[in-house]
């Protein structure tokens, strides 16, 4: 069942044909919304954007976005010029937020279909500029290149270790791209004795990844309970030691259905190939990447190149020695 926001669109959101929970109708702030639906269960919350009071100022929109799973939500845009201006959709994009459109079929689309950063990277224009309003009229968009990697790392289980990781693969990125690293809400980076590692707060977090558009990758470290959004990729943690594994799996039984099809990795592992075989086999899961303990003093490691290459980061330095190869045919 979904629920409905609306505002200056009430006439309209009244004939869609969907299930409705509970619908509600005025503006409200960020946190009003909040207060209403953060223990209500829905499906999907179909927000007339006029019903978010000062809507027009992006920073009550990023508000929005940390207060609730903006993959839940569908965002009916006005014909207002500010919100369909390309800065405003492109701020959207990089708050995480997929799922906007005009249209009124399109939103019966999006509660079964939602869009993912593919589908709405035409919209996100890293270079602050744009030739013209995208028509909005559409449900996607078509697949443009993204100037900025914004990767997370998360713990699934608990200290899985994403803060020296993060740490770890900025250094070996650093040698051949532009990248920074970040933690949200925590400050655990001080102990790295490192000034180039920032700390900010997730009400931060989209204006810091505007300001830093430059950059080919933006390594976030997300600990065990930060918010996703804002990224364009998310690895997720587990160590797997027998202790830690029997404790996920009792806090949450059904941990591995929603980690289907994500990137998941191993970290601080002592898992053979084996192992990791089996691990899948039991967990009905796939492994992305097995990474065993590691001296984090060293400033170099083979596995942290592979691992990079693996994410996508063809131009480090291949772990055999020369340049990388793209299939290694010749030695």
């Amino acid at each position: 069942m979904n629920v409905i926001v609306s505002n200056k669109y009430q006439a309209m959101l009244t004939t869609l044909d969907v299930d409705v929970i509970k619908s509600i109708n005025g503006e409200f702030t960020p946190g009003e919304l909040a207060n209403q639906f953060n223990n209500f269960f829905y499906n999907k919350m179909i927000l007339d954007i006029t019903a978010i009071k000062d809507y027009k100022q992006i920073a009550v929109i990023q508000e929005l976005s940390v207060s609730f799973d903006m993959n839940k939500v569908i965002i009916l845009l006005d014909d207002s010029e500010e919100a369909n201006a390309p800065m405003y959709l492109s701020q959207l994009v990089s708050m995480g937020i997929y799922n906007f459109t005009r249209n009124l079929d399109a939103i019966k689309f999006l509660i079964d279909n939602p869009n993912t950063y593919k589908d709405v990277a035409s919209y996100h224009n890293m270079e602050g500029v744009a030739s013209q309003v995208p028509d909005m009229n559409g449900i996607g968009g078509v697949f443009g290149s993204m100037k900025t990697r914004v990767i997370g790392f998360k713990n699934v289980t608990s200290h899985a270790g994403s803060t020296t990781l993060v740490y770890m693969l900025k250094k070996h990125l650093e040698q051949a791209y532009k990248v920074v690293a970040v933690e949200l809400d925590k400050n655990d980076f001080a102990f790295f004795s490192d000034e180039s590692l920032k700390s900010i707060s997730t009400l931060e977090f989209a204006a810091f990844v505007a300001m830093h558009q430059d950059l080919e990758a933006i390594l976030v470290d997300l600990g065990d309970d930060g918010s996703e959004t804002g990224c364009t990729d998310v690895v997720y943690l587990i160590e797997p030691g027998i202790i830690k594994l029997n404790k996920l799996i009792r806090e949450d039984p059904k941990v591995f259905d929603k980690l289907k099809d994500k990137k998941v990795v191993l970290n601080r592992s002592i898992l053979s190939n084996k192992d990791v075989s089996d691990f899948e086999y039991e967990s009905n899961s796939k492994v992305f990447f097995n990474i065993p303990y590691i001296d984090d003093k060293k400033d170099h490691h083979k596995v942290m190149d592979e691992f990079g290459i693996a994410l996508g980061f063809a131009k480090l330095k291949n772990p055999n020695g020369g340049k990388s190869k793209l299939f290694g045919l010749f030695k």
